[in-house]
Parts: structure tokens; sequence; C-alpha cells
């Protein structure tokens, strides 16, 4: 026991000459030494542990090898600009910063991008991508629309540097020269998905009738490229752009043998972007010589149908009866009404001549004298009897409205206007009196008014020897500490007003000496700038 002591001591006094650290500052002291080292890193390794962000909008996970797992850590604003998400079991690319956890003595990294590591990842990506979309429904057939066949505006969206839009104008050209709107985007990069669904959202955003005319079909072009260089248009958001575009999509991005996600969104897929501006629009030869047949069908069909017709009418006329033969029966009981009617004719006026002639031998001229005589006697008798009721009727009437005439006079009329005439003047004598005192009172008021006038009015205070002193604005100074030096001041007095400046400042001791004040010669008038007055 003494020697295991005596073996210990010395390590006991080099514990001894030890600085003492409290944990915080250890803590610090190694977060320092490990981001001072590193800083800066990329880390290769497999995302583990990842059950979707926090709710804090944090993520935290793990990458770990074969051999060792490091903790990592996505804060909020980050996840928002990646480009890559994390997904459990992804191979990745982690650039970030090395530094420690003080809560549970650990080191982990601060990762401020993640991009996935090799081909093998990518494709891990995209075929988890393409099965999520894919459950969405946005793949499925009865979702695309048609082309349209003779499109008006064709609206490109690519790269407006590359040879893909000039092989695709030279396709337009050769084919059928149409109206072609281009929307510049990047086809390869960060940016290329932001800026390709733009310009989709953009395209159907146009109004019908604007400025800008809306396209009848969009194509997506771009050249053939590796996976990465066409792994913008595997974005998710481009995808879902593409599956809601109101216009016609074609998408021919890469070769025959590449595909992206679009491909399957779009309403059709083209091999290669000029294989894309021949479906886009029809060849015009094929159209003029289609419609050239078609011109042909249709005038050999008329002419047939013309034949037919006329083969029929024909068959027709052979088998209708002659004109002849429909009028002659007609005709012969025409001729025998005719004949009828003649006899008839004969007979009705034989007898009615033989009815006329018994008729007048019972007509006799005395009967009608007599007749004529009797009717005159009446009317005659009727006149005297009107004549007499007449007479009777009016005598009254005649009797009651000379009584009435007799009563009739102007006299009182008269009378009237006379009395109505005299009032009339006595009234214009009361109105003209009371007119007169009116403007008697207000010219006495405005009198009165006047001389209040002048008497609170400033220019009487100026005719007894006072002044009135103003700046240059027009505003009243009432105190000589309003003034400063050097101030242009108006000075207006009981015959005229005068221009001065003050040479010394109002704000002064009182029992300093006042100066006078040097004004130039009185005139009616404002002075000139040149004659202007002095203080000293």
């Amino acid at each position: 026991m003494v020697e295991l002591a005596r073996a210990t001591r010395p390590d006991a006094e080099r514990s001894d000459n030890l600085p003492e650290y409290s944990v915080s500052e250890l803590s610090s002291a190694i977060r320092r030494t490990l981001e001072g080292a590193y800083g800066y890193v990329r880390l290769r390794g497999e995302i583990s542990g990842f059950r979707g962000a926090h709710a804090s909008g944090h993520c935290y996970f793990a990458l770990k090898d074969e051999k060792a797992k490091i903790e990592a850590v996505i804060w909020r604003t980050t996840v928002l600009g990646l480009k890559l998400k994390p997904v459990e079991g992804l191979e990745v690319i982690a650039t970030g910063r090395i530094t420690t956890y003080p809560g549970s003595s650990r080191y982990q990294i601060v990762i401020d991008t993640l991009e996935p590591a090799g081909i093998g990842a990518l494709m891990a990506l995209l075929a988890e991508r393409k099965r999520k979309l894919a459950a969405e429904g946005l793949f499925e057939e009865a979702r695309k629309k048609v082309r349209p066949f003779l499109p008006r505006v064709i609206g490109i969206i690519t790269s407006p540097t590359g040879a893909v839009i000039r092989d695709m104008l030279h396709g337009f050209n050769e084919r059928f020269p149409a109206h072609v709107v281009l929307w510049p985007v990047r086809v390869q990069g960060e940016t290329c998905a932001a800026e390709v669904t733009a310009a989709i959202r953009g395209f159907n955003a146009l109004p019908v009738t604007g400025p800008l005319p809306r396209p009848d079909v969009l194509i997506i072009a771009r050249g053939g490229g590796s996976l990465e260089d066409l792994w913008g248009f595997n974005d998710e958001m481009v995808v879902r752009a593409v599956a809601s575009s109101a216009i016609p999509i074609i998408s021919a991005v890469g070769h025959e043998t590449d595909w992206t996600l679009i491909d399957l969104a779009a309403d059709a897929r083209a091999p290669t972007p000029t294989k894309a501006a021949e479906w886009a629009v029809p060849k015009y030869s094929e159209l003029q010589e289609q419609t050239a047949k078609f011109g042909l069908r249709l005038c050999t069909a008329a002419r047939r149908a013309l034949e037919g017709m006329r083969a029929h009418l024909r068959a027709a006329v052979r088998g209708l009866p002659r004109r002849g033969d429909l009028l002659a029966l007609p005709q012969q009981r025409f001729d025998a009404v005719e004949r009828r009617l003649g006899r008839a004719l004969l007979a009705n006026t034989r007898a009615h001549a033989m009815q006329l002639a018994r008729s007048t031998a019972r007509l006799n001229t005395r009967l009608l004298q007599t007749r004529l005589v009797r009717t005159n006697d009446r009317l005659d008798a009727l006149g005297r009897r009107a004549a007499a009721s007449l007479a009777r009727a009016t005598g009254p009437r005649r009797a009651r409205l000379e009584r009435a005439a007799g009563r009739l006079s102007p006299q009182p009329i008269i009378e009237r206007v006379a009395r109505c005439q005299e009032r009339l003047q006595a009234l214009a004598i009361r109105a003209r009196r009371s007119m007169l005192a009116s403007v008697g009172e207000h010219r006495r008021h405005l009198d009165g008014c006047g001389k209040l006038l002048a008497s609170l009015s400033y220019h009487g205070v100026l005719q007894r020897g006072y002044a009135l002193v103003r700046d240059s604005a027009g505003r009243t100074l009432r105190a000589a500490r309003d003034i400063a030096a050097g101030q242009l001041i108006d000075i207006e007095l009981a015959d005229g007003r005068v221009d001065a400046q003050a040479l010394s400042s109002g704000a002064q001791n009182d029992s300093q000496q006042r100066l006078p004040v040097r004004l130039p010669p009185r005139s009616k008038g404002r002075t000139s700038g040149g004659n202007q007055g002095s203080l000293f």
C-alpha cells in the first residue's frame, strides 16, 4: 500500500499543474478546433434514419458508409432551396461545414447543398419519382389532349442559341410555314426546371385575343445528352406543369433512346425535335395532293349523282301520259258544255222577255201620278206642323233671353275696375316709401361700418407716425428678435412703402443703444432695388 501511494504521487503532482476548464469552455474549444481544421467539406454517403422533415422544418438524419456514420442536419431555410430532397437510402454527395452539438457531445455536418452520387442514385431517384407521379395519375392516357390538325400558332420552349430551334424552323419551312412563338429558356442547369415551368404557365396564361397570340400547341425541345444534362426535365414541378397545361404539349427532349418524365406526362412524345416539328403541322404538299384528290372525288361523285338523277328523270318521263291524252277528255267535256250553254242562254232570254212583257201590261202612269200627289200633300202638312211646333218651342226661350239681356249692364264692371286701380296706386305709393326707407337704413348701416373700419384700420395708426414692418414673404414682424442681420424688410408708412435691409440682428441686449434707420427718399410706391434703404 505504501509503495502504491508513492508510485501515484508524482502523477497527482502533475495533475495539480494542469489548467482547469469548465464543460462549456472545453466544448467550445473542441468546436473551434474542429471547425478551423476542416471548414467546408464534401461528404459522400448513404442517407440513414430520415423520417421526413421535423415540425420546425429542419431535417435530421445521418450519412453512413460500410464503417462509420456521421450525423447531419439541414436547416429549414436551406431545405426550401435544395434541388434534391433527402430520401431514405439514397446515396448522395453533401457539401457543408463540420461542427459540434454541445448538448450531446457529438460532431455533425450542417449541409448546404445535396446532390446524387452517381448514375445509380439518379436512376433510383428517377424511378421513385416516376412511381409517385404515376400513382397520382399524371401519366394516364385519359388526361392527354388531342393535338390540333392545323394549328395557327405554335409555341416552342427551348434555348434560342442551340441547333434545335434552327432545325425545327427549317422543318416548319419545308413542311408548312407557321406562326412560331419562341419562349427562350435554359435547357440545362439548376434554373432549367423553373424556367421551363414558367414558360408553360406563361403560354397558358396568354389571352386568346391578346396582342401576343396564344399557341394552339406547345413543343418542349432539347438535344440529346446524359442523364445529368436532362435532369431538369425530370423535375416534379415541370411534370406537374405539363400535366396541368390546357394547351396540348409535344415533348421532344433528347434523342429517340433518351426519355424523361415529361415524355410520360406530355400529350405526345416525339423521338427528336425535328420529328416534333413534323408532327405539329401537316406537310403542305401532301395537303395539296390530298385536297386535289378530294376535289376529284367530289367532282366524280357529283357527276355520277347527276347522271343517276338524269336517268331516273328520263324513266319517270317515259312513265307519264302524253299531254294530248290528258287534255282530250276535258276538252271534249268543255265542248259539250259550250253547246249546252248557248241553248240555255237563248231559252233564258226568251223567258225573261215574256216576263217583262206581262209586267209592262200591268204598269200605268196615272197610278204613279196619284201617288206623287198624295206624297206632296203629306209633305206640306208635315212642314206646317213643324213650323208651328218650332214657334211654340222658341217663343218662351226668346222671352227669357230678352228679360236677361235687359238686366245685363257694364257699369258694375267699370266701377270694380276703378276701385282696383285706386288700390293699386295706394300700394305703389306704400312700396316706394318702404323701399326708400330700407335703402336709407342700409346706407346708414354702411356708413357706420365704414367709420368703424376706418377707426379699426391700421392706416389710422400709420397716420399718427407709426410704421408697419413685414419680411420679404409678406409676414408682419412684431418683435425685434424676429429680424435677422441682412434680412430684407418692407416698411409701410402712411404715404407709401419702402424696402430696407437690417444691418444687425434684432435679438440684442435692451441696454445697447438702438441705431437709427436710414431710409431712402420718400416715394409714392415701393422703391427700386437700387435705392434700397439701410439701417445705418
